[in-house]
């Protein structure tokens, strides 16, 4: 009994939700019933060997998003794709040329195609796995009926199962993550607002909402969610929850500049206070609609009322004679920009109609564009942002196919027994560095032998054909439960069992299918080491050096550019552009970058750190140019003079920064800048002096922005305060 205990322990602990397990007996069921009817029932091993293919594939292979039922939904939508690529694998298999040309086309498309997002990449190694079978001898095309048969029977058996036998619990959806961050932030905004207006205790409450605010805003970054829970899609939706996320981490910044320093508490400002109420009111809606909880309509009165309360407060903006009153009345505008934001990004991303989405901005940058466009158009929009030697989607697609091409043409040249198995072994322990590649090769190697090592034994012993059969449910619950959990080595050893296993039923065999094995495995092993060695070996490391360079060089262009555009020097800031094509492929590297093994000694940069200053950037960037006109600040020539200095001095600073990204450590440091003289303090001396024109505010958020910015430089050029962890097993 304490033993039973022990080992539920250990499994809770390797298999949280007995995720793993479920999956196992699940694909066990399937693929026995599928192989099982398929060879015996029907006596084909035709559809039995595609049956169970497709139910590996698509069970096992693919990793896909969602819960249970829309994994169900997405793999039959899969199935035409499924049965293209058969096709084509099967029509190719004439020759020993044209496999491996159509191997190096097919294997590129499929890989690069997961630039659309998760399901693409989940269902990536799946669909190569479909050509793959297809495209080796022998060249029998009048097959063609039944394994595209044998396809349909495993994929609709798996999706049923995956809806109806054991299934998993539903994951937590990013979605309601941004939902419980944005009424966090919503109420540290509202104790803000309690302190700002006097309210007694509101400081001890405050210090108990901080800590839960950050809490929750650390969950909807990127790096917390596994791959398959993360909004990288093409689509709409996608891109809307990545905008509320963005607004979501904006408004925490915002609001912790309120709740320390001269912010909020010093100003004991009512006017703040009650925008600040109302624009949490409107967050905490925007995070209802996020967790399906609310309707827009209802939640569009706080936002109205938000803008209607900040727009009374421009109008008095000249009326206000205290300096920190200027400072905070910024920093609250700033918020409730990004209310807006959040507000119409969370309607979006929940499928609900929105003003600001479905209209072009008069001026300023689109930034809900993607709301008026097609899902076809922004996939493709995507793709292209990604069709270039820069992209870890394009090196990942031309090393695997590659090596995948590569291995078809030994396999075909030297006639291997079962030579898809070389390939089978590319795609289950190629990674995307060749460090990762070969800290895998070791216990993949050692368990295909002791497999191999046990089924040749088996062989040798000539059992009767009646123990195949009767043994391969357990080596499928081995090879689909108990290898996943244990590691590599032990997944391999499980794999190859299960292949003997499988083989022995479908033709004649003898001990030299283990041999075989082994072989084949050591072959795609050596050709994906190489690959991973001759082409990028580096992984993400390499590109998101020169990537997030490139994006903060364009950060630096964007900082010049857009306060020249508000004094009326440049009405063209067109590095905003090129600052948005860095962000995406620096998004895409520091993902990556944080799912492969790196020694923390090769880098003295903290990367995230970087980004979050390309962020602010381009977010404040883009909120002042689309509330503002061109030349706003130009009735105030001498302090629009001193911000545009300013920022020329901080493009100068933040490009010498990312002239050294590239090398992975900051040698040179460069001072952060500093205006000549304190903004706030010059527009509160022409206030006194008589200003009442609203605009005068602009100055003071244009300087709050390049102060914020300003203490990015800092950050940049301290080392990472302690090596993390970054690798997560595939």
């Amino acid at each position: 009994m304490r033993l039973g205990r022990r080992v539920l322990g250990w499994l809770r602990r390797r298999d949280p939700g007995y995720r793993t397990v479920r999956r196992a007996a699940r694909l066990t069921f399937v693929a026995s019933v599928s192989f099982y009817g398929c060879r015996y029932g029907l006596d084909s091993t035709v559809l039995a060997t595609y049956a169970l293919f497709a139910t590996v594939a698509t069970g096992s292979f693919a990793q896909l998003p969602g819960d249970a039922s829309q994994r169900a939904r997405t793999l039959l939508a899969a199935l035409p794709m499924a049965w293209v690529l058969v096709a084509i694998g099967t029509v190719l298999a004439w020759g020993t040329w044209a496999a491996p040309v159509g191997m190096l086309v097919v294997g590129f498309a499929v890989a690069f195609a997961g630039v659309g997002g998760p399901r693409l990449v989940g269902l990536a190694n799946a669909f190569q796995l479909f050509y793959i079978l297809a495209c080796f001898p022998p060249y029998q095309p009048g097959t063609l009926p039944a394994r595209l048969a044998g396809v349909t029977v495993g994929i609709v058996l798996v999706s049923l199962s995956e809806a109806t036998l054991w299934p998993d619990p539903p994951p937590v959806v990013f979605s309601h993550r941004l939902g419980d961050a944005a009424r966090e932030v919503g109420a540290f905004l509202e104790g803000i607002a309690d302190v700002a207006s006097g309210r007694q205790s509101a400081d001890a409450e405050l210090a108990r909402r901080h800590p839960r605010a950050i809490r929750a805003v650390e969950q909807v970054r990127i790096l917390q969610l596994t791959p398959t829970q993360r909004p990288m899609s093409a689509g709409v939706r996608d891109r809307a929850l990545r905008d509320a996320a963005a607004a979501v981490h904006e408004m925490l910044a915002l609001a912790e500049s309120l709740a320390t320093g001269r912010g909020a508490a010093e100003a004991r400002d009512a006017d703040a206070a009650r925008l600040l109420r109302q624009s949490a009111a409107s967050i905490r809606s925007s995070g209802d609609i996020a967790l399906g909880e609310a309707q827009a309509a209802g939640a569009d009165d706080h936002l109205d009322a938000a803008s209607a309360a900040l727009e009374r407060r421009r109008a008095r903006a000249g009326q206000r004679t205290h300096a920190t009153r200027l400072r905070v009345a910024a920093i609250v505008q700033a918020v409730v920009v990004q209310a807006d934001i959040l507000a119409t990004a969370t309607r979006l991303a929940g499928g609900f109609p929105t003003r600001q989405a479905t209209e072009r901005p008069a001026t300023g940058p689109d930034q809900f564009w993607y709301a008026r466009r097609s899902a076809l158009s922004l996939y493709w929009q995507q793709l292209r942002a990604h069709l270039t030697p820069r992209s870890v989607y394009f090196e990942g697609a031309v090393r695997l196919a590659v090596a995948l091409a590569a291995a078809r043409v030994i396999a075909g040249t030297f006639n291997l027994l079962h030579g898809f198995w070389v390939l089978l072994a590319i795609l289950t322990l190629m990674r995307t560095s060749g460090a990762d590649t070969r800290t895998t090769l070791r216990p993949a190697l050692v368990g295909t032998l002791i497999g191999a090592v046990a089924g040749g034994l088996l062989l040798l012993a000539s059992p009767p054909p009646e123990i195949y059969p009767a043994l391969l449910p357990i080596t499928m619950v081995l090879a689909f439960g108990v290898g996943p959990v244990l590691g590599t080595g032990w997944s391999q050893a499980m794999l190859t069992l299960l292949l003997i296993f499988v083989f022995a039923q479908l033709t004649p065999v003898s001990w030299q299918l283990a041999g075989a094995r082994a072989v084949d495995v050591l072959i795609g092993a050596a050709v994906g080491v190489l690959a991973g060695l001759l082409m990028w070996p580096r992984g993400a490391s390499s590109e998101l050096r020169r990537n997030a360079a490139a994006y903060l060089a364009a950060a630096a262009e964007a900082i010049a550019q857009t306060v020249q555009a508000l004094a009326g020097e440049d009405r063209t800031p067109g590095a905003l552009d090129a600052a948005r094509r860095g962000k995406i492929l620096t998004d895409a590297s520091f993902a990556q970058y944080h799912s492969e093994r790196h020694d923390p000694r090769m880098s003295q940069v903290d990367w995230e750190v970087v980004l979050i200053a390309g962020n602010r950037t381009l977010r404040g960037a883009e909120a002042l140019l689309a509330r503002d006109r061109p030349g706003v600040l130009a009735s105030w020539p001498d302090s629009a003079a001193q911000l545009v200095g300013w920022a020329q001095r901080l493009r100068s600073a933040y490009a010498h920064l990312a002239r050294q990204l590239p090398q992975g450590q900051i040698r040179r440091p460069v001072a952060p800048p500093v205006a000549a003289t304190d903004i706030v303090d010059h527009v509160d001396e022409s206030i006194r002096s008589g200003e009442t024109r609203p605009e005068v505010l602009r100055l003071v958020e244009v300087g709050v922005w390049l102060a914020s910015l300003t203490g990015h430089i800092a950050r940049i050029q301290s080392p990472p305060v302690a090596p993390a962890e970054y690798r997560k097993e595939a």
